[in-house]
């Protein structure tokens, strides 16, 4: 798929004002108001954290906050982002799994649980929304990495990446209309991006640590267009290195994405990079954040996008 097709399939693949696959009920309550963020990346963004480790409060069923997560599956295999609606709980991080009419929940979390519990109460009155796909180790250069790739203009087997995959998630999300199972069509208005990933690039390719900047920047400003917001709040998560020293890092070039990031916070107005990772521990694999870290990242996600909402989004104040 060549640049200017991706733009073309993004122009028609999806209407935000929520639309629906049946005919409303004229009896059914008024339509509710969403907003809506995209949680997106790889490992980081799925979540290592343990539902064990959870606090009373994030540990239950919330029925306010709605999530659709969509199925991750690898380049060039079916079902990639299928997903539906359901209250947002603990279970979505990595090893869970949709077919689109049933997900099956797994023992760990990301930082969508904290993320949603830090948002303030909108003051238009809408709730919140939560649309997630990530995949562990995926790069944004096609063949950065053996789990897959990112890239827009990659194609492989039945011509779909994750990039396809996130595309898919986001319309079926869309496309759902009654999101909270009331009997209404309800408004889903774009309200911010985050996003977790970097490790695959930083790990041994000069080329996709140093021109990081340049994929990140055009990926984001794809899925901006494939929401209808192109100045929708971008927040990213700096990567972190388990180790301190040359002979102890576990990827080559986390130095060079790690400014990467920043370059590209600081030449978007609507963009922004959280550094709390920096203080963050691992787990044994020396990859994936310890529960606690899950759970702070998801606070400062919640706090960088805030930040950004006055001036950027389809809510700025203008």
């Amino acid at each position: 798929m060549t640049f200017g097709q991706t733009l073309i399939s993004i122009a028609g693949l999806i209407s935000l004002a929520g639309c629906a696959n049946a005919t409303p009920d004229p009896a059914a309550p008024s339509p509710s108001t969403y907003h809506v963020y995209f949680l997106g990346g790889q490992s980081n963004m799925d979540g290592y954290g343990f539902n064990t480790d959870l606090p009373d409060a994030l540990s239950e069923p919330n029925p306010d906050v709605r999530i659709y997560h969509g199925a991750s599956v690898e380049d060039g295999a079916d079902g990639g982002g299928a997903g539906l609606w359901a209250p947002l709980q603990p279970g979505h991080g990595t090893g869970f799994s949709s077919d689109g009419q049933s997900n099956s929940r797994s023992d760990r979390f990301g930082p969508e649980l904290s993320f949603a519990a830090a948002l303030p109460a909108p003051a238009d009155g809408a709730g919140i929304a939560i649309v997630k796909f990530a995949r562990g180790g995926t790069g944004l250069v096609d063949g950065v990495s053996g789990y897959g790739s990112w890239d827009p203009d990659y194609e492989t087997g039945n011509r779909r990446n994750q990039y396809d995959n996130a595309l898919t998630t986001i319309n079926g999300a869309f496309q759902a209309g009654d999101i909270d199972g009331d009997g209404s069509i309800d408004r889903l208005i774009p309200a911010g991006i985050l996003w977790m990933q970097g490790e695959a690039d930083a790990y041994d390719s000069v080329e996709a640590s140093t021109e990081y900047a340049e994929n990140v920047a055009r990926l984001m400003d794809l899925l901006r267009a494939a929401l209808r917001a192109d100045d929708l709040p971008v927040v990213l998560g700096r990567i972190q290195d388990s180790g301190d020293t040359p002979d102890t890092q576990v990827m080559a070039y986390s130095a060079e994405v790690q400014a990467q990031q920043e370059t590209y916070a600081a030449s978007d107005p609507c963009a922004a990079i959280v550094t709390v990772t920096e203080d963050f521990g691992f787990l044994p694999d020396g990859w994936h954040y310890r529960s606690e870290d899950y759970l702070t990242l998801g606070e400062a996600f919640a706090d960088a996008v805030v930040q950004l909402q006055p001036a950027c989004g389809p809510n700025a104040e203008r």
